[in-house]
C-alpha cells in the first residue's frame, strides 16, 4: 500500500515560487512513477509533470515547461515539484499520483492519489 501526502501549497504573488512535496509512507514508493496533476475550479484535472521511478525521465506539460521542475529522492520517499515564475493561471489544487505504468504518464492509470494541496497565485 502506498499513501501519498502533498504539502507546500500556499498563497504567492505572481512571479513567486513554491515547492510542493509528495511524501509516501510505502516501502515500495521507489518502484512507482509519480506525476503531479492540478485542478482549477470548474475545470478538469490536468497533467502537470511526471517522473519515472528512477528519476532519469521527466515529462512536463507545455504550460509549465521551463518554469516547473520535478525531482525525487527515493531515500526520503518524496517527490518534489519546484514551481518558479508562477502565474495566476497556475492557481489550482495540486495532486500527486503514483503508477506502476512505465509508459507515457498521460496514458497511465494512477493507483494511488494524495488529498491535494492548494496553490493560489495572486495577480
Amino acid at each position: 500500500q502506498v499513501q501519498l501526502v502533498e504539502s507546500g501549497g500556499g498563497l504567492v504573488q505572481t512571479g513567486g515560487s513554491l515547492r510542493l512535496s509528495c511524501a509516501s509512507s510505502g516501502r515500495t514508493f521507489s518502484s512507482y512513477a509519480v506525476a503531479w496533476f492540478r485542478q482549477a475550479p470548474g475545470k478538469e484535472r490536468e497533467f502537470v509533470a511526471a517522473i519515472s521511478w528512477s528519476g532519469k525521465t521527466t515529462y512536463y506539460a507545455d504550460s509549465v515547461k521551463g518554469r516547473f521542475t520535478i525531482s525525487r529522492d527515493n531515500a526520503e520517499n518524496t517527490v518534489y515539484l519546484q514551481m518558479n515564475s508562477l502565474k495566476p493561471e497556475d492557481t489550482a489544487v495540486y495532486y500527486c499520483g503514483a503508477t506502476s505504468y512505465s509508459g507515457p504518464p498521460t496514458r497511465a492509470t494512477y493507483d494511488y492519489w494524495g488529498q491535494g494541496t492548494q496553490v493560489t497565485v495572486s495577480s
